[in-house]
């Protein structure tokens, strides 16, 4: 099991090796306390210790004494992390969608209608070319919440993913058909990224298409296990480019087709730490030496 991790890691990094967000990298005498951080925040959610606020605390102190830029990225990444995966504060749940034509439990959280927010709808693999029922289910969840909130944009993404696919066809072109011969939602509000093929690279790309149209805050449309998971990298991503560039988006709620019950993760968390070293950018030796702590 512990090989399988390793080497899950490893094809991970490769695979989304893209570049990233412009103008910010860390220090990379910053590496080591960034692959330490990450690794304190994993145990503090698969093993709690009563020390874990004090270790998490000299992670980031260490990453600090050498840059004040990165400690900003890395205090992003503990803040969010405290609060979808620890629950620091008692009030991260997942507002789930419910078949209806309108997204009722993102109504109930008094999310604002706005043509500066944005529903960020993350692709599925495609099965011989076609959607799955899970992905028409996280279109079936944006529409809902485009009719709900009718000024706010929607950018999908997804690239030509999956076997037996000879036309090449891609998650977001295909959810983007849907959306609008199935669902009636104006194509004009629907922009799509078609090149992504994983989460790294759908922050990668919709951020492009978010600074572009203006946006300032998002929600991020999903299934409840990839939910969390989605938003540490799209958080990650954000404190890099306001670090780089000075624009940020903030996530302000979440909204998800629950093809599994909502507290089933299936392991995110793991798969968030993978593709957080990718984001960073962290160097081979590091990644090593975190595989070891794995």
């Amino acid at each position: 099991m512990m090989k399988r991790i390793c080497a899950l890691l490893t094809a991970l990094v490769l695979l989304t090796g893209a570049a990233l967000a412009e103008g910010y990298r860390i220090d990379p005498r910053n590496a080591s306390n960034f692959g330490k951080l990450l690794i304190d925040l994993l145990h503090a959610y698969e093993r709690p210790a009563s020390d874990d606020a004090s270790t998490i605390a000299a992670a980031l102190d260490a990453i600090r004494d050498v840059s004040l830029g990165d400690y900003e990225v890395a205090r992003a990444i503990s803040d969010h992390w405290g609060r979808v995966y620890l629950n620091a504060e008692g009030e991260y749940t997942l507002n789930l969608y419910d078949g209806g034509e309108r997204a009722t439990a993102l109504e109930a959280t008094g999310l604002k209608d706005s043509p500066t927010h944005a529903f960020v709808v993350l692709g599925f693999e495609l099965k011989d070319g076609r959607m799955t029922p899970e992905l028409d289910g996280r279109c079936d969840a944006a529409a809902a919440a485009a009719r709900s909130f009718p000024s706010a944009i929607l950018v999908c993404s997804g690239g030509p993913t999956g076997k037996n696919n000879p036309q090449n066809h891609t998650e977001a072109g295909l959810m983007k058909r849907y959306l609008v011969e199935k669902r009636g939602i104006d194509a004009g509000r629907i922009f799509i990224d078609e090149k992504a093929m994983s989460t790294v690279q759908n922050a990668v790309n919709t951020f492009e298409i978010l600074r572009a149209q203006g946006i300032e805050t998002i929600t991020i449309v999903t299934s409840s296990y990839h939910q969390r998971w989605g938003q540490v990298i799209y958080n990650a991503m954000s404190a890099l480019y306001r670090q780089g560039d000075g624009y940020s988006v903030r996530i302000v709620e979440n909204y998800c087709y629950d093809i599994a019950p909502s507290d089933h993760y299936r392991n995110d968390d793991r798969f968030a730490v993978r593709q957080l070293t990718s984001v960073l950018q962290l160097p081979d030796k590091v990644i090593e030496e975190m595989k070891k702590a794995f």
